[in-house]
């Protein structure tokens, strides 16, 4: 542990033997599956809808940001020590963030718009067509974007002994306007849309008890898909929102860097969460339409009964 006037900079041996191979699985089966995901919504996707944009625009994200797991994953094998050079750096911190917030804010789209189509399928929203859609996800790049920008104007190296430390997020006790901004956008955004999540849920879950529909159609498979949704959300994002608020208040109480060792390992061992929103999302697209469940069945049929066939 390295304790200066200004910011914090630590040594967890135990992260450098725990996250390479967790990062390596996430990046095989993440970009595995989204590799596929965007070949269906290329190739298979007839029938564009809302829900459809905003899942294709979690699509590139992930795979754009799985390119640089096995450099993180590097990273820690090397036990924290950056050899790619300051830019590269940031360009991989920006997008890790970025890739967070895009999760986080599409996730919420979908919510809501399962949301409005099955609670409330005459609202004048579901009559929008799909350039609206695309309004809004420029909207919602537009936002991840400019808070996440910050991340390639400034440099994130520390050093350690010999070794060069590439964090997004450090403890510093200077409360620069851009530190106090971004740690409360990370708390903020994840319990707002939380909460929008949640209420989308109880709402869609209530209507299929309550109300006299299909059951066994498109309001069952509504609960399914927003079941998906709300427990991606908070498997990927609770753990490293909580760990990170513990930070903020431990900052309140104390300004030596020896407090904060135990909150600092608990967030980036809770961030590998955050990374598996890559692996996780096909399961959201898997349920989002029979378009994806229904193209996964049939190949997984074919490949039975060809092997069926080899055995025979």
């Amino acid at each position: 542990m390295w304790n200066s006037s200004v910011c914090c900079a630590f040594e967890y041996p135990i992260l450098d033997k725990l996250l390479p191979p967790i990062l390596i699985v996430e990046f095989i089966f993440g970009l595995t599956g989204n590799i596929f995901a965007l070949w269906m919504f290329a190739f298979h996707m007839e029938n564009w809808k809302s829900n459809s944009v905003y899942l294709a625009q979690m699509t590139v994200a992930d795979s754009m940001v799985l390119f640089f797991m096995p450099f993180r994953a590097d990273y820690y094998i090397r036990g924290q020590d950056w050899i790619f050079g300051d830019a590269f750096c940031r360009m991989m911190l920006f997008l890790l963030t970025a890739n967070r917030a895009a999760s986080i804010s599409f996730l919420t789209a979908v919510a809501v718009d399962r949301y409005l189509k099955i609670v409330h399928p005459l609202h004048r929203l579901n009559r929008m067509n799909l350039s609206y859609t695309m309004w809004v996800s420029a909207g919602l790049w537009a936002m991840v974007l400019l808070m996440s920008s910050q991340l390639l104007g400034s440099a994130h190296f520390f050093s350690l002994g010999n070794r060069i430390q590439c964090e997004s997020f450090n403890i510093c006790f200077d409360n620069r306007p851009f530190s106090v901004w971004y740690s409360a956008f990370y708390v903020i955004q994840f319990c707002v849309s939380g909460s929008i999540i949640i209420f989308c849920t109880a709402c869609i879950t209530w209507q299929l008890k309550t109300k006299t529909m299909d059951t066994t159609g498109k309001v069952k498979r509504a609960v399914y898909f927003i079941f998906i949704v709300a427990l991606i959300f908070f498997i990927c994002f609770l753990p490293s929102t909580v760990s990170r608020i513990s930070v903020l208040i431990l900052k309140v109480w104390y300004q030596e860097c020896s407090h904060f060792n135990d909150a600092n390992l608990a967030f980036y061992t809770s961030v590998c969460f955050t990374y598996l929103n890559s692996m996780l999302n096909p399961l959201v697209y898997y349920f989002s339409t029979p378009a994806f469940s229904g193209t996964i069945q049939k190949i997984f049929r074919r490949f039975t009964e060809q092997k069926e066939e080899v055995t025979s």
